[in-house]
């Protein structure tokens, strides 16, 4: 009753509202003091770009924690790309003398800002502030490939940022379309579902934390210990760094997601959005509306009920609303007090912090039963006094011409889809390959009339290939990249990217969850996936039918077809991966990739490349590996697995490229080995001849090896040293270094000393084996290729730090990415062979 009697008093008070006095705007100067430290002012007009931050430089390769203040940058976005959730502890280490150092004491509250003193420069930069600098000077891709790294490493997303100038509170919609989340749930039938979904379109409770004046205890770390206590999803006083003074995070709003993983040892039972406003609600009231008018729980954090409080009247207005409400009294020791209609009060003073975290858990959960509202993201765009980031013109007209060609596929089967708007990669274009192959392995006496007779087949095929014609989807595509500028250009291709995989979404789902016939159901996931990578493959047919047939000359000038490689080679200089060899028909389309080689040398010179290939069995990490190394963003969904191989430019920067001799790294993903998809049919073959063309293009392959058992991985070594043998035999000298992927104890010398012992003495007798097979001599894998034992070796721990999905990378298995990463400029700096695009090409 004594609660009731405060919240009573509240109600009839006079309502003091306003800003806390110990708040305000921090000043530009201030502002501009913060990016000059970081070396960002140049930056604020210029925004830094995805291309800038992914070349090859010299900060790619460094370890070492930064010296200096305008180190740090590079070292957080480092860290970030390498997926290394230690990335947002960044700090300089450096030491002070006594006389030099400016004391930051720690505030009641969580307003850090206060302590901060524009006149000097001797107090360390808040690790938050290092994030927010960068992300308030990065263009929309940077920005997204940020978040999308945020992500994966299980942290906090920006979800309203203020202006740091301006104040101008921007929803950064777009910076979420790569994210998914997968989550396993109890459907009514009592039984585990899986669900992934994009997070923009997931449709969740979400529970906003906010709190008014200054406060006691740590908001941001009592939601972590709801959420997930390692890594601390989002950054709180007592994190490295955490006490000191900050400028960027008051008024931003964070999201995190819980993700249960269907075991009774999950937090909550379904996914739930959680919201979190840094700084004084009060002070931040546009964010604060928004919150508290999307949430299913709203959560305050007040010192206490008294005539002090600054802020009855916003306190008064969030008891008498319909919705449910937690006040958390941090200055009170009162136990938890039910007021009705949704109402609760806790006091937090002198509580045990586990058993307090447990009963809030509980109370949330109790809460969200009863309370059915959902919250999703893309909703947050329709509140008006925000700037959203897709409003811009760029964006806006990508999204646009993106809208238009997928106006063609609504209302279509995606399962047949292709068919009709891509023909020329199906059946037409399989017999193609398969004779094209059987042209290479005649047999019998009449050699020159079966060649000529399969020369003649294949060109009638090319000639159906012409007169499937141009669907009006394809048509609309290669006139828009034709017609945009490269901004909108790399708007429209991501949005077709997330609207193609909007379309095939829910059937590939559907599908996925019924793989009883692994054959037949992976004939249907392979004919409903649907994505960039598909029209690109057209490009290539079309191209390829009409370089082969070149007959109807009024079809040529109608519509430019030789432009088509010139696209191509743009989208693989903005960043695009490119298919090399289309992993359903086992082919490499020579002619179309020959061109749009052309095309790059034409576009960037003829440059020296290294070659960068891996190889490896079905899903064991090779795509993660590569994308954790180079920042790339090769697919890497369970249900989509690479088939065929890709390749991607990555750029070496001028101080690079002295010391390392090459003017671009082109990384190849390919398919993986023993696809279970291609069990019942005879893939041995195609294995080994994924596995030639793999170890032929590199300069360096890495062998992916899932685990250190050498039994185990007795096939991949045969296949692999079969493909060296042939390399020996047309004078090819490629590199190799195996990565040994999940191993348990990375840190015992002589148990990886016995690994490597054990790899050589597999390596030398599946040698034996392949040269047998191969009719040549050689007695041991140094009689095939120039090998290290002791270097050329890796292991690496497990990618998770924990049990997904809400576990974070683990810092082992980036420190070992990074380490792998250093052992290139020795691979780079030793080939002699220079070899430039054009030779790549032959």
């Amino acid at each position: 009753m004594r609660f009731y009697a405060v919240c009573s008093c509240i109600c009839l008070q006079k309502e003091v509202t306003g800003q806390n006095p110990n708040l305000g705007t921090k000043s530009n100067k201030q502002v501009n003091k913060l990016y000059n430290r970081l070396d960002l002012t140049k930056c604020l007009q210029d925004k830094m770009s995805t291309k800038d931050i992914l070349k090859i430089s010299k900060t790619s390769f460094q370890s070492q924690e930064p010296q200096k203040e305008n180190e740090l940058v590079n070292f957080f976005l480092q860290k970030l790309i390498n997926m290394d959730y230690r990335a947002r502890y960044t700090v300089t280490k450096h030491t002070k003398k006594n006389n030099q150092k400016t004391t930051v004491t720690k505030t009641e509250g969580e307003d850090h800002s206060a302590n901060y003193n524009p006149e000097v420069n001797n107090y360390d930069i808040h690790p938050m502030d290092v994030q927010m600098a960068v992300f308030h000077c990065a263009d929309g891709f940077l920005k997204q490939l940020m978040v999308t790294k945020l992500s994966q490493c299980q942290y906090a997303l920006p979800l309203l940022v203020p202006d740091p100038f301006t104040q101008q509170i921007e929803f950064p919609l777009w910076t979420f379309r790569q994210i998914n989340k997968s989550w396993k749930m109890k459907n009514s039938n009592n039984e585990i579902i899986s669900q992934t979904q994009p997070v923009y379109k997931a449709e969740t409770p979400m529970v906003a934390f906010f709190r008014f004046g200054s406060v006691s205890s740590s908001k941001s770390q009592l939601m972590n210990s709801l959420i997930n206590e390692k890594p601390h999803t989002f950054f709180h006083r007592n994190c490295s760094g955490g006490s000191r003074s900050r400028l960027l995070m008051d008024g931003v709003v964070e999201i995190a997601w819980y993700c249960p993983s269907g075991k009774k040892t999950d937090a909550f039972d379904d996914c739930v959005a959680f919201c979190n406003l840094h700084g004084d609600a009060a002070a931040n009231e546009e964010q604060y509306k928004i919150l508290t008018s999307m949430a299913s729980v709203n959560v305050l954090f007040l010192p206490d009920f008294g005539q002090k409080n600054h802020y009855k009247g916003l306190v008064r207005s969030l008891f008498r609303s319909s919705q449910p409400l937690i006040c958390l009294l941090t200055d009170n020791n009162c136990d938890k007090t039910e007021l009705g209609n949704g109402k609760c009060i806790t006091g937090l003073l002198n509580t045990n912090q586990a058993d307090l975290s447990e009963q809030i858990r509980e109370t949330v959960k109790e809460t969200l039963i009863k309370q059915k509202k959902s919250f999703k993201l893309e909703d947050v765009a329709e509140h008006t006094g925000i700037r959203v980031d897709e409003d811009d013109p760029e964006c806006q007209r990508g999204k646009q011409a993106a809208d238009q060609i997928m106006g063609l596929l609504r209302g279509k089967d995606p399962s047949t889809v292709k068919e009709t708007i891509l023909p020329r990669q199906g059946k037409l274009w399989h017999d193609w390959c398969k004779m094209n192959k059987e042209l290479h392995h005649l047999q019998g006496e009449n050699l020159e009339e079966d060649k000529s007779t399969k020369l003649k087949n294949m060109r009638a095929l090319r000639e159906k290939q012409m007169k499937q014609g141009l669907s009006e989807c394809m048509r609309k595509f290669i006139e828009t990249t034709k017609s945009q500028s490269n901004n909108e250009k790399n708007y429209f291709i991501r949005w077709m990217m997330n609207l193609l995989n909007d379309f095939t979404s829910d059937e590939l789902y559907k599908l996925q969850i019924e793989q009883t016939n692994l054959e037949n159901i992976s004939e249907q996931i392979n004919r409903t996936s649907f994505g960039l990578e598909h029209i690109l493959r057209e490009f290539g047919q079309i191209y390829e039918s009409w370089s082969s047939v070149k007959k109807n000359k009024e079809d040529s000038l109608q519509f430019d077809f030789c432009s088509l490689p010139s696209l191509a080679a743009e989208m693989m200089i903005s960043g695009f991966p490119m298919e090399l060899m289309d992993g359903d028909a086992a082919h490499v389309p020579l002619s179309w990739v020959t061109a749009v080689l052309d095309e790059l040398v034409k576009k960037l010179g003829d440059q020296k490349l290294f070659v960068l290939s891996i190889l490896g069995i079905q899903s064991s990490g090779k795509s993660t590996m590569l994308n954790a190394m180079f920042g790339l963003q090769f697919a890497v969904s369970a249900g989509r697995c690479t088939r065929g191989a890709f390749m991607q430019l990555i750029k070496v920067s001028e101080e690079m490229k002295t010391e390392l001799r090459f003017d671009y790294i082109l990384v190849v993903d390919t398919e993986g080995l023993r696809a279970q998809e291609l069990a019942e049919r005879s893939n041995t073959h195609r294995d080994n001849e994924m596995a030639t063309f793999v170890v032929g293009l590199g300069n360096m392959t890495l062998i992916n090896i899932f685990g250190e058992n050498p039994s185990e991985m007795q096939d991949i070594l045969q296949i692999v040293v079969q493909a060296f043998l042939r390399m020996n035999k047309v004078r090819l000298n490629p590199s190799c270094m195996f990565v040994h992927q999940n191993v348990s104890d990375i840190t015992a010398r002589e148990k990886n000393m016995e690994g490597r012992r054990r790899l050589l003495d597999k390596l030398d007798e599946m040698t034996k084996i392949a040269a047998r097979e191969e009719v040549c001599e050689a007695e041991g894998f140094s009689d095939v290729i120039a090998f290290d034992i002791q270097n050329d070796v890796k292991y690496f721990a497990q990618l998770w730090e924990g049990s997904p999905p809400m576990a974070p990378p683990n810092p082992n298995y980036c420190e070992n990415i990074l380490e792998l990463k250093q052992t290139i400029p020795r691979h780079l700096q030793k080939f002699t062979g220079n070899r430039n695009i054009q030779e790549t090409r032959d």
